[in-house]
């Protein structure tokens, strides 16, 4: 263990700290991941490998290895459960003191869907962890002992009806009230771990919250984004095109679909110049215009151009939808839920038992 020297930080200092990092690459994770992605399999075996060697630190070799297993056992029911939903996803990504995550390539299209991947992982991690307790009776081994309690822990915590934990995501299949439990069950758990790492997370979610449901009214605001496009300012003249000044505003027809990861897109036309350009939303809304905010006389590489800016005005589609879920998924979904946890709880108190 660190201790504090010379104004050196402790363990405890050191371990918060990686842990604000680690919430961070989590947020970014997607984007680590194609930095990693050398080939299939390359990044997850560099992330356990780095991560086991982090949790060397702390705690013995033998440990960090058999945490980081569980952690992947538990990655993979949440991918066994995408692949059977038929919804590509990467390979898992670990990030040392935070867990592990896998990054979604196409978004459920129901909470029913959303919930039944998030059940992947803590059912699955409930039967390594299973598998670890049993091999601890047989061999009666303090190592696997602590593994299966941990592993346990581990899932029982991922249950917590709080976003983005298994629970959280299960709880919108179940009932969305489950996130209110979770918005002061994790105060509770936040006060008994002491955790810095888990009141990010409690924090995140509750800002989350808010802004849908106490700010929620300003989704329904009109939002815009700006997108410019150029054209080769020789080849309008050479065609006899009537160059449009700095002033310049009009509305501009457009079109808009939805690609097969659901990434919404706009075409963009302005006939007499010949334009035909294709802006990308930030999220699925509704398009009201699309208009010219600008025209400028811009210099490239190539020669002098024209710069069309284009303001797009939408407002974000809220999809109520997405929580209609049948009243006897919601009752299947919410006794598997509350029994799993039951289960969980039973078996740390069973490991306990037989560890002392």
């Amino acid at each position: 263990m660190l201790q504090q020297n010379n104004g050196k930080p402790t363990s405890s200092n050191l371990l918060k700290w990686l842990g604000g990092a680690g919430v961070f690459l989590l947020l970014k994770g997607k984007a680590l991941l194609s930095v990693l992605k050398f080939s299939k399999f390359a990044g997850p075996v560099i992330s356990m490998m780095v991560s086991v060697g982090a949790y060397a630190l702390i705690y013995p070799w033998s440990f960090a290895i058999g945490f980081v297993l569980l952690l992947l056992v538990h990655e993979l029911g949440h991918v066994i459960a995408a692949k059977q939903k038929g919804l590509p996803v990467s390979a898992p990504l670990f990030i040392p003191f935070v867990g592990a995550l896998i990054s979604m390539k196409q978004r459920p299209l129901d909470a029913q869907t959303e919930a039944y991947i998030a059940f992947g992982g803590p059912l699955l991690g409930t039967v390594g962890a299973t598998a670890v307790f049993w091999a601890a009776l047989y061999f009666d081994h303090p190592l696997l002992y602590s593994l299966a309690y941990v592993g346990f822990f581990l899932n029982l915590i991922n249950l917590l009806p709080i976003h983005p934990l298994d629970g959280g995501r299960i709880s919108t299949a179940v009932s969305r009230w489950l996130w209110l439990v979770g918005l002061v069950g994790g105060l509770v758990v936040i006060f008994y771990m002491r955790s810095f790492l888990f009141f990010i997370i409690w924090a995140l979610f509750a800002y989350d919250l808010f802004n849908k449901y106490i700010r929620r009214r300003k989704n329904h605001k009109n939002h815009f984004i700006m997108k410019s496009f150029v054209i080769p300012l020789t080849q309008l003249q050479s065609e006899g095109y009537m160059i449009p000044g700095p002033e310049h505003k009009r509305n501009l027809p457009f079109a808009t679909y939805s690609d097969l990861n659901r990434q919404q897109h706009v075409t963009i036309f302005w006939e007499s110049l010949g334009l035909r350009g294709i802006a990308q939303l930030p999220q699925q809304s509704i398009i009201h215009k699309v208009s010219v905010a600008g025209v400028d006389q811009v210099y490239l590489e190539d020669g002098p151009h024209l710069k069309v800016n284009c303001e797009i005005n939408f407002t974000v589609y809220d999809n109520d939808k997405y929580y209609d879920v049948p009243t006897n998924v919601r009752w299947k979904y919410g006794i598997s839920y509350f029994c799993l946890a039951g289960l969980l709880g039973i078996m740390m108190y069973m490991v306990q038992s037989n560890h002392l």
